[in-house]
């Protein structure tokens, strides 16, 4: 699976983790930025990672910031993108299972590094189940 990468200064280490640890696992990476812990804005690169999905270029799109909220915004603002902001297990779940998300949102304030990944991995690994949250899926991407 191709996975874009997005964030912000707050959310840069959480991404340089999670980059590391989905590469190993096999999934290839494009790093949209941003490349270092000096301040930036997160639609500059959130942005550019759901655009990514949008375009065809990735499948999915994980971004970073401070609380997540912002950039799952960004990312949801990108049609065709459905970015789940996750800070459980359950939230990243159902995130791919009800709803189909192809984006994750993570607070690096809001969870350790180490449950960040695990929440990718839960999000990577959980498939849509379909039936009753199909017709959703297709209302919203309507």
């Amino acid at each position: 699976m191709k996975i874009a990468l997005g964030s912000d200064h707050a959310g840069y280490d959480y991404k340089e983790a999670v980059k590391k640890h989905v590469l190993a696992r096999g999934h290839e990476v494009i790093d949209c930025g941003c490349d270092s812990a000096e301040r930036c804005d997160y639609p500059d690169f959130c942005g550019v990672a759901a655009q990514k999905v949008a375009d065809g270029e990735a499948d999915r799109c994980i971004v970073f910031g401070g609380s997540g909220n912002g950039e799952a915004i960004v990312a949801n603002r990108v049609r065709g993108v459905r970015c789940a902001l996750c800070w459980s297990e359950d939230t990243a779940r159902w995130g791919r299972g009800h709803n189909d998300a192809n984006g994750l949102s993570i607070g690096a304030r809001t969870v350790s590094e180490e449950f960040a990944l695990r929440l990718v991995d839960i999000w990577l690994e959980e498939p849509f189940e379909g039936g009753r949250h199909q017709p959703r899926i297709e209302k919203i991407d309507a």
